[in-house]
């Protein structure tokens, strides 16, 4: 019973160390945030150039080309990690037998 009111170190973790550490585990994440970040902040500069361009296409165009650099993001990390987990260690290993 009193394993279960164990301090963990882990709860007290704040919100930007939880970043930095889940940031190098999977590299692909802030790029993930930075780049739709920069999208959105692009497109709501572009908001006041739209001319004739009604409001809600503007803001759809906006919200699929933020959705895509996510996407993509998430695809190259997803790769990145099938890379590292499964095909490297599969050519390093057999080379130095």
């Amino acid at each position: 019973m009193s394993s279960d009111n164990q301090w963990s170190a882990d709860e007290d973790e704040s919100q930007l160390s939880r970043l930095i550490r889940k940031s190098r585990d999977s590299p692909f994440v802030p790029i993930g945030i930075a780049g739709f970040v920069t999208v959105v902040s692009y497109g709501l500069y572009k908001l006041k150039y739209r001319r004739d361009q009604k409001m809600s296409l503007h803001l759809i165009h906006m919200r699929v080309a933020a959705q895509g650099f996510v996407v993509g993001a998430v695809t190259l990390g997803v790769l990145y990690s099938m890379y590292k987990d499964h095909i490297r260690p599969r050519f390093f290993s057999e080379s130095k037998k």
